[in-house]
């Protein structure tokens, strides 16, 4: 027996344009509206997974240890300890999660891995899932991305849980990450970025960020490798299509996830933050 919870520890903006890199803006504001300052709304969604003896998160969120600044940059709302809070809303105990699955590196899904009052891990029982190749990646990204990847603050970390073991190191394109949980990876937004998947949901990550980038065009500015994101959207389509599969917006504000019906046809059924038949939506 599963079960399946989506945490939402804040929320945050980034720039409309950068979001959908070459899209016009008179099409892409149509699905979402951006503020005076050209910044769309976007959620930060966490996959947490329940079984029989383990409790996986997958991302951490932004993180609530940003300074002024930076929160307004970003139009940060959340809390302190977010994480922390979530689990208890959701009725389980930081000490109850097992391993924690990290997409990619970038600083809106790692920041959550530690907490404002404290600098270390916040889950004390838990492994770190990784994928070597991308965090080797992060470590020397191009002067295009570095400002996505805060090394000063993921690296002490990554290596402190490495010289404990850890960290579980994956290094293929796909595989297992555990008991009934796999992955995938794509590499157009960014190398090695992982995708996590179960026989009911796969988690999208940056690849499709929100319901508004379906189209396979609809790639961000923010991607390495726009082209590349393309083919991997075609791919991973395929798959879902295939597997019957779910799939779950890390950054959509209005939709948790959705559902391919006809991929020719180019139909979704989209599934809103209020539908929670499939999936128990919990925010702070």
């Amino acid at each position: 027996m599963t079960q399946d919870y989506l945490l939402h520890p804040a929320q945050f903006k980034l720039d409309g344009g950068a979001m959908f890199g070459i899209i016009p803006k008179p099409l892409w504001e149509k699905k979402m509206m951006p503020d005076e300052f050209n910044r769309i709304l976007l959620s930060l969604r966490i996959w947490a997974h329940k079984t029989h003896d383990r409790l996986t998160l997958i991302d951490t969120g932004i993180g609530d240890y940003h300074d002024p600044k930076f929160n307004e940059r970003f139009a940060i709302k959340g809390e302190l300890s977010p994480l922390s809070s979530l689990c208890l809303q959701a009725g389980f105990k930081v000490e109850e999660v097992t391993d924690v699955i990290l997409t990619h590196l970038h600083f809106d899904h790692a920041g959550g891995l530690s907490e404002q009052h404290s600098s270390s891990f916040p889950f004390p029982k838990a492994n770190i899932h990784l994928h070597k190749k991308h965090f080797e990646y992060a470590k020397h990204p191009t002067l295009r991305d570095q400002g996505s990847f805060l090394s000063p603050y993921f690296l002490p970390l990554i290596e402190e849980m490495n010289k404990k073991n850890k960290i579980i190191w994956h290094e293929k394109d796909e595989g297992e990450l555990l008991p009934g949980l796999h992955y995938k990876v794509s590499h157009g937004h960014t190398p090695y970025l992982l995708h996590p998947y179960s026989e009911t949901f796969f988690y999208m990550a940056d690849l499709v960020p929100t319901s508004a980038h379906l189209p396979i065009p609809w790639v961000m500015g923010y991607d390495i490798a726009p082209g590349r994101t393309t083919i991997d959207k075609q791919e991973i389509y395929q798959f879902i299509l295939k597997n019957n599969l779910t799939m779950i917006f890390e950054h959509d504000p209005k939709f948790w996830g959705a559902k391919i019906l006809d991929l020719e046809a180019k139909k979704m059924n989209l599934f809103s933050i209020a539908e929670n038949e499939m999936i128990k939506n919990i925010s702070l």
